[in-house]
């Protein structure tokens, strides 16, 4: 399953949750050097969806800050957690 994120690498914490156009809000507190944020991303998203950094992989978007993930897992469980993420209200 593709997931589409919207980055904000230099946040003030990490926080997942809301919707940018389509694709699901990710803030990093992680600064955008060498990976660093992408990897934090991996992390918050394997974090949020019970799942392990080895099941989520980079697959478009590597200095973008609209980027796309490949998800390994039960798809339909999936699609129903980014639904909710996506949904979820930010303060």
């Amino acid at each position: 399953m593709n997931v589409d994120v919207h980055a904000t690498p230099g946040a003030k914490r990490t926080r997942l949750g809301g919707e940018h156009d389509g694709a699901l809000r990710v803030s990093v507190n992680a600064p955008a050097d060498k990976g660093r944020a992408n990897a934090a991303i991996v992390k918050a998203l394997a974090k949020a969806l019970g799942l392990r950094t080895s099941q989520i992989e980079l697959v478009r978007g590597a200095t973008s800050r609209r980027k796309m993930f490949k998800i390994a897992g039960p798809t339909e469980q999936l699609q129903q957690q980014l639904s909710d993420l996506k949904n979820a209200e930010i303060r």
